[in-house]
C-alpha cells in the first residue's frame, strides 16, 4: 500500500526493487488490493511479478470503491460489482488467476450470503483459487465461511492493536480453521521508533489524520514505544523485529504482512523470522503492551470496521 499512497511519496523503480528482493530471500507472499493509488499497486505489483509468476502467493481486495480520480465511492459488496472489481484487477495484475480475494471491508447494506455467492462464483470460474474477509466482525465470518470457505481473515493486529484478542475474532478464526493475516503488525510504523513526531511523516502521510498519532494520543501512545525499545535493546535487535517476533510467536496460523518500501527495512523485517521469544520476554511484552493500552481509535471513523 505505502509503495503507491497514503504514507507519503513512492518510488516505482524502488519499490520493484523491494519486492525483487523480497522474492529473492524466499518470499513468497505478496498483498495488495484495487483502492491503493488507486488501481496503480496493482499495476506496480503485476510489473514486479511479470515472469515471476509462479514465484507468488498473490492476494488482493476489492470492496472500498473508488474513482480514477481518487474519490471515495462507498463501500460496495454488491455481486455485479464483486465480479467487475475481479476482472478489473486481474488485468491490472496481468494474471489469469488471482490466489486469495479478499472482501476488503464489509458492505452492511448487501446481505454477506449474496457477496459471498458472487465470491464464490469467481472460485468456480477459475478466476480465485481462495477466499478471503478483512476487519469482519465474528458473526459475519461465521455467516461468509457457511457460504464458502475462508482461507484468510485480515484484521490489524500488533503490540498496540490487540482488539482481535478481545472482540471473538482470533477465536473465531481458529475455531474454524482459518488462517489469519494481520496488517499494520508494525503499529503503522509507530513500533519501529523511528516516527518520534508528526514532522517525521510527509505532509500528505494519512497517519496525520489517525487518532492515535494526534496530540495527547501520540504522547501516551510512545511510551509503549519506549517499553518495546528498552527490552529489544536487551535482546540485541530493533525494536520493529521485537515487534514482528512477538506477533509470529502468537502461532503457527498466523502470517503477519509488513510493508516497506526500502530494501534495507525488508531485510530488517526478514530478520525476524530468526528471532525466537522465551516465556518471559513474551511475558514482559504482554505486560508493556496489554490489550486496550493504546490512546485513540485506529481510524478517524471506525465504522467500516468489525462490521
Amino acid at each position: 500500500m505505502g509503495m503507491s499512497e497514503f504514507y507519503g511519496p513512492g518510488d516505482e523503480a524502488s519499490s520493484i526493487a523491494t519486492i525483487h528482493r523480497f522474492l529473492e530471500l524466499g518470499g513468497t507472499f505478496l498483498d495488495t488490493a484495487d483502492m491503493y493509488g488507486p488501481f496503480t499497486n496493482e499495476v506496480l505489483v503485476g510489473k514486479a511479478i511479470a515472469g515471476k509468476r509462479d514465484q507468488v502467493i498473490l492476494a488482493t481486495k476489492y470492496g472500498n470503491e473508488r474513482g480514477e480520480d481518487g474519490s471515495w465511492k462507498g463501500i460496495n459488496g454488491r455481486p455485479e460489482y464483486v465480479k467487475a472489481a475481479c476482472d478489473a484487477s486481474l488485468k491490472r495484475l496481468g494474471v489469469d488467476y488471482i490466489d486469495l480475494y479478499y472482501q476488503h471491508r464489509v458492505d452492511r447494506n448487501t446481505p454477506i450470503e449474496e457477496t459471498w455467492g458472487a465470491m464464490k462464483e469467481l472460485v468456480d470460474a477459475g478466476k480465485v483459487r481462495h477466499l478471503g474477509i478483512s476487519e469482519a466482525s465474528a458473526a459475519t465470518i461465521r455467516k461468509a465461511h457457511s457460504v464458502h470457505t475462508i482461507t484468510a481473515v485480515q484484521t490489524e493486529w500488533s503490540l498496540w492493536t490487540r482488539d482481535v484478542e478481545a472482540n471473538d475474532v482470533l477465536a473465531t478464526v481458529r475455531e474454524l480453521g482459518i488462517g489469519f493475516v494481520p496488517y499494520s503488525p508494525l503499529g503503522r510504523g509507530f513500533l519501529t521508533g523511528a516516527i518520534t513526531s508528526l514532522d517525521d511523516l510527509a505532509a500528505d502521510d494519512r497517519r496525520r489524520t489517525y487518532p492515535r498519532f494526534q496530540g495527547e494520543n501520540f504522547e501516551s501512545n510512545f511510551a509503549i514505544v519506549d517499553a518495546v525499545k528498552a527490552i529489544a535493546d536487551t535482546k540485541g535487535v530493533t525494536p520493529a523485529q521485537l515487534a514482528l517476533a512477538w506477533v509470529l510467536a502468537q502461532g503457527n496460523d498466523i502470517v503477519p504482512i509488513p510493508g516497506t518500501r526500502k530494501v534495507s527495512r525488508l531485510e530488517e523485517n526478514l530478520a525476524a523470522l530468526d528471532i525466537t521469544l522465551s516465556d518471559t520476554e513474551i511475558t514482559a511484552l504482554n505486560s508493556a503492551a496489554p490489550i486496550g493500552i493504546t490512546s485513540g481509535e485506529r481510524y478517524p471513523d471506525m465504522s467500516s470496521v468489525n462490521a
